[in-house]
């Protein structure tokens, strides 16, 4: 007698082991010791272009952790009542909201500067 549970095809490979939400976390390694936020240049621009006319405001040239980048971007979306992402090493805060942008990494000891016009 066959047994019918046997594995006629599968589209899975051995060993993938994705998590139970599909996707695979990315490993990622800090490039050594960071700077003190005080240390950073960190610039606040807003863009426009590529973004099917939306207006982001991008924060870029923050040296931190993953787990820290991703703890100021909480912040942020919470203190702006929107939505963001990180993106190359970018915050990306969807809206025009340099000004209380600038004021939160000021409470978290950055010194950001407003970039572009």
């Amino acid at each position: 007698m066959a047994d019918d549970r046997r594995l006629v095809y599968s589209t899975a490979v051995p060993g993938m082991g994705l998590k139970k939400s599909g996707r695979k976390k990315m490993i990622t390694k800090a490039a050594g010791p960071t700077l003190s936020p005080a240390q950073q240049t960190v610039r606040i621009r807003r863009e426009t272009k590529g973004r099917g006319g939306k207006t982001v405001t991008v924060v870029a040239g923050i040296q931190a952790s993953p787990e820290q980048m991703r703890a100021i971007l909480k912040e942020i979306k919470a203190r702006v009542g929107g939505g963001g992402a990180i993106k190359d090493g970018e915050l990306v805060i969807q809206g025009d909201h340099r000004q209380a942008v600038l004021e939160s990494l000021e409470k978290k000891g950055f010194s950001p500067k407003l970039a572009g016009g």
